[in-house]
């Protein structure tokens, strides 16, 4: 028994909105890592502890913004990958809006104030 999978020609569509994700995710890491220059916190320390850093709250707001699209990168993977299949151009532009969405949310989650990851831009 073989399996046929027909991929449309509309698919790289969802190939490059994977590429864009990937592209966003290494420049949260780059300001992940400024952030661990401006704020003191050495490697291999994941979170500042705010006894020892004063600016521990803003480096961690930043770092969890990053580890947080980490965390959800897998599901928004597959889901776009094996949804690309049927509905190739929903899947990209639904692709589009969420990676916009992480945008924003690493924006305003890195100020420091997590809350404000919740208000309307």
């Amino acid at each position: 028994m073989a399996l046929s999978i027909q991929i449309p020609k509309e698919y790289g569509y969802v190939v490059l909105e994977l590429v864009a994700y990937a592209f966003m995710n290494t420049w949260m890491a780059i300001q992940v890592g400024k952030a661990r220059k401006k704020y003191n916190v050495p490697y291999p320390t994941l979170y500042a502890v705010e006894s020892e850093n004063k600016e521990a709250k803003i480096f961690n707001c930043v770092q969890r913004g990053h580890q947080n699209s980490i965390e959800y990168m897998p599901v928004f993977f597959v889901m776009l990958l094996v949804g690309g299949l049927q509905h190739p151009l929903i899947s990209a532009g639904l692709g589009a809006l969420y990676i916009i969405s992480r945008f924003f949310y690493f924006k305003l989650y890195s100020t420091g104030n997590p809350d404000s990851r919740l208000k309307p831009v």
